[in-house]
């Protein structure tokens, strides 16, 4: 969400995951190293990095394998284990949502499954859309229409 997008974001109850989401995502082989986690988070000013696997899913492209949150990789520094790769830090489950889900709905599963990050898939193509983060859905819940 765009700092001019607040102005018409509608209230959390009437509002969708394709309201509140970050269109695209940023993302890195499992065998990136956790110091390169670092300094891509660092770079892009992102909370988690979408893990893509190197096999061939749908029409033949990559598809997402998994997530590593900041949280992950502040887990990594605590045990000092900069030798982690992102197959190992991710987190499971990836959950995913659509667009057209009613924000609520997605911060229900965010809850239920423990998770800060929502993998939001084009509803045609199951590929990656984007993410809705708990900093995404805070936004929603400061600035939506009430």
């Amino acid at each position: 969400m765009s700092e001019r997008s607040w102005v018409l974001t509608p209230a959390l109850e009437n509002a969708t995951v394709g309201d509140a989401m970050h269109d695209g995502v940023i993302s890195c082989a499992p065998d990136t190293p956790a110091t390169r986690l670092a300094r891509i988070m660092a770079n892009h000013h992102v909370h988690c990095l979408f893990v893509m696997h190197p096999a061939q899913g749908i029409a033949g492209k990559p598809y997402v394998w998994g997530i590593v949150s900041d949280l992950d990789l502040m887990r990594a520094v605590l045990h000092g284990e900069g030798d982690e790769t992102a197959d190992s830090l991710a987190t499971e489950p990836m959950v995913t949502v659509k667009p057209d889900m009613p924000l609520t709905a997605a911060v229900a599963l965010m809850v239920k499954n423990n998770v800060s990050h929502l993998v939001v898939v084009d509803p045609e193509t199951f590929r990656p859309a984007g993410v809705l983060s708990t900093t995404d859905v805070a936004d929603v819940f400061a600035w939506g229409e009430g």
